[in-house]
């Protein structure tokens, strides 16, 4: 028995699952846990000693790589001041000063402690400032697991709220509206029914927690154009996108701008942290200021602060970094691609700049119902057979694969190199 296999039957012992999190579970792919002890640029290092090359990087916030000198160093740095203090501090001032001057949508952001609180409250500020109830949100985008949003996809254009999870009331999800992803009349029909009971629509401008789907030209400038029209929010669920398609996100990218934005822990350099914010006259109501209550003891929490700002500071002075990243995960997306073609095999890969999937379907992937079309038991051995042979990936068919500054073009050679390899050997 392994070092991960025998933790991983201690913790079934102590922890639901044995997991702190359902995406750390291995069930899905037919194997157990891998329990990581390091990790250090695009490498992580298991409790038997394997190394693997990461293409999860912590679901996304180590943009940088692991172990970044210039993040760590401010860290640690913060570490021996305190950890925590339950005030102000200034580094809260620059982080926030930093996030508005990157994101132009943004003129007033709060922080917090992770995405899910970051979605969340972003909903209640947009039910604040409109005074109406019901939010649209679409299959298949996740947005953390408050009581709202564990919605059911549903097939109709209009499907009332169906909780996703034991333990969540269906009053809770009554107002929660779900509609297609990509599919834009879906939303116009909801609005015709009932815009003026709308507070926001709520969307992944990339959806990230299918797979990865990007949004077909003139979705996005819909909705924005939708919302605007019948006085709703439009919230930009960025935990994912938000500082790693680019510096001011995938609203940048798509030259889209929301009414608020959720950001996740890439903004802390995979510290706890989230943060929303938007336009000033919307972020105003936050509580002590206006009468949208929210709170957190630890929220802005100075370490996490430290090393944010850190990442946060490199990126925006890097700009290239961007250009040089998206264009080495484009020729990676590219190769996988290639070599889907030369073995004849009709699976998918779907891409946004250091962002993709590989589904294993013949059919394109435009929204969840076509993910959902992905053989996920061929997926569950192509998935063993690479963590085999050293790729970390995430143990899920409906997750994305993140590359990071850390991978070379040497390591993504060799990726290629393997994943032909297992790609052969689950086409035949």
């Amino acid at each position: 028995m392994t070092k991960s296999e025998a933790l991983y039957q201690e913790a079934l012992q102590v922890i639901p699952g044995g997991v702190n999190s359902p995406v750390r579970a291995f069930g899905s792919i037919g194997a157990t846990p891998k329990f990581i002890r390091s990790a250090q640029g695009a490498y992580l290092y298991d409790e038997d000693g394997m190394q693997y090359i990461d293409y999860v990087g912590s679901w996304g916030p180590m943009i940088l790589g692991h172990g970044r000198q210039e993040v760590l160093e401010q860290a640690i740095s913060a570490c021996r001041r305190g950890l925590s203090f339950g005030a102000a501090t200034a580094a809260e001032v620059e982080m926030a000063e930093l996030v508005c001057g990157m994101v132009p949508s943004v003129e007033m952001v709060r922080m917090v402690n992770s995405g899910t609180e970051a979605v969340m409250s972003a909903i209640r500020v947009a039910r604040g400032y409109t005074g109406r109830n019901k939010i649209i949100k679409f299959s298949g985008c996740y947005h953390g697991h408050s009581d709202g949003l564990l919605v059911k996809a549903g097939s109709g254009a209009m499907t009332a709220g169906v909780p996703d999870s034991l333990g969540v009331p269906s009053g809770c999800t009554q107002d929660t509206l779900s509609a297609a992803y990509n599919d834009l009349e879906s939303v116009e029909g909801i609005f015709r029914m009932c815009g003026e009971e709308i507070a926001a629509v709520v969307v992944e401008p990339v959806a990230a927690n299918m797979g990865v789907v990007p949004p077909v030209p003139g979705f996005l400038e819909g909705l924005r154009s939708l919302c605007s029209a019948y006085g709703a929010l439009l919230v930009f669920d960025e935990v994912i996108t938000g500082f790693r398609l680019g510096a001011d996100g995938a609203q940048g990218y798509y030259h889209v701008a929301p009414d608020l934005t959720a950001f996740g822990k890439i903004i802390g350099g995979g510290m706890p942290v989230g943060a929303y914010g938007g336009r000033r006259e919307v972020m105003e109501l936050v509580a002590p200021l206006g009468g949208v209550y929210q709170a957190g003891t630890l929220s802005g929490n100075p370490v996490a602060m430290a090393a944010g700002i850190a990442q946060l500071t490199a990126l925006k002075a890097h700009p290239e970094w961007y250009q040089q990243l998206n264009g080495q995960a484009e020729r990676f997306f590219q190769g996988i691609g290639a070599i889907l073609q030369k073995l004849g095999l009709p699976y998918q890969v779907n891409y946004v700049g250091s962002l993709g999937c590989l589904y294993f379907t013949g059919q394109a992937v435009t929204d969840y119902e076509s993910a959902k079309s992905s053989d996920t038991g061929l997926f569950a051995r192509y998935c063993r057979e690479m963590m085999e042979r050293g790729i970390y990936l995430a143990p899920s068919q409906f997750e994305a694969i993140f590359v990071s500054m850390a991978h070379t073009e040497e390591i993504l050679g060799r990726t290629l190199e393997l994943m032909e390899k297992c790609l052969g050997a689950c086409g035949q």
